[in-house]
């Protein structure tokens, strides 16, 4: 049984710690910062093949370092996991009272607030940067986007540190795997731009309908229908939330 108490006070941990590290939240949003300066003001100008006759680059790139944003966060969260391991916490609430599904509940929500509060950020940047809504009606849609993707790559970043014990280990495996999840997205990039094959595997990663989801709600161009990338986004999400949840169970806290 899920104890709502036990969720809400892992939420608040999690939203105390993140307000407290100002250098975490800057640094988060440091990397966006560079891909829209460089990236998205260097060839706002320039006609890029595969992007629809119409919509600058700026446009064309913003939902992917959302998406990035998100995905890079949301990943990380797993870390957290491995810390309170490390320092003897996640041992105490182990033992606690409460079903583990609470646990897992407390840190998916504290960890999908602080990713969607960093992705928000980064749209805020970015229409200071030039970046226009196409209609603020899928606005709101756009946002539970945002919340599938941070659900899909939170479960992700559990399943990884169910598994593992070392810090310095996760990180290393994290980024080896979310980078080529990153580039196979089309954030940077139309997918018909990519050989069929490498397509191919396009298609077998969530964040691609994500972004596609995105895309498609801020600036009214996707390549699938918005309601098919929200039926792909909401199953993987769920799938991910299910495993995460499945291996922290079967964790150990030591």
């Amino acid at each position: 049984m899920v104890s709502w108490t036990a969720v809400y006070v892992l939420w608040l941990r999690e939203m105390k710690r993140y307000a407290r590290a100002k250098s975490r939240i800057i640094g988060s949003l440091m990397q966006p910062l560079f891909f829209l300066a460089f990236l998205g003001l260097g060839f706002n100008r320039m006609a890029v093949p595969g992007v629809q006759s119409g919509v600058s680059y700026i446009h064309f790139l913003v939902p992917g370092i959302i998406g990035m944003t998100l995905l890079f966060s949301s990943s990380m969260q797993g870390l957290s996991v491995l810390w309170d391991r490390e320092f003897g916490f996640l041992k105490e609430i182990m033992v606690a009272p409460v079903s583990r599904v609470s646990i897992v509940l407390g840190r998916i929500t504290g960890g999908t607030t602080t990713t969607m509060i960093q992705g928000v950020l980064v749209l805020l940047i970015s229409m200071v940067m030039g970046f226009r809504l196409g209609s603020f009606h899928f606005f709101f849609l756009g946002l539970v986007f945002m919340v599938l993707i941070a659900f899909t790559f939170i479960g992700f970043g559990l399943i990884f540190a169910s598994k593992m014990k070392d810090m310095q280990g996760f990180g290393i495996i994290i980024n080896f795997i979310i980078f080529p999840l990153f580039f196979l997205s089309g954030a940077l990039y139309p997918l018909k731009n990519l050989p069929l094959a490498i397509r191919v595997l396009s298609y077998a990663d969530p964040l691609t309908y994500g972004i596609d989801g995105l895309r498609g709600c801020f600036i009214n161009v996707a390549s699938l229908p918005i309601a098919l990338n929200l039926l792909i986004m909401a199953a993987f999400a769920l799938i991910m939330l299910f495993l995460g949840t499945y291996f922290f169970e079967k964790s150990e806290s030591v």
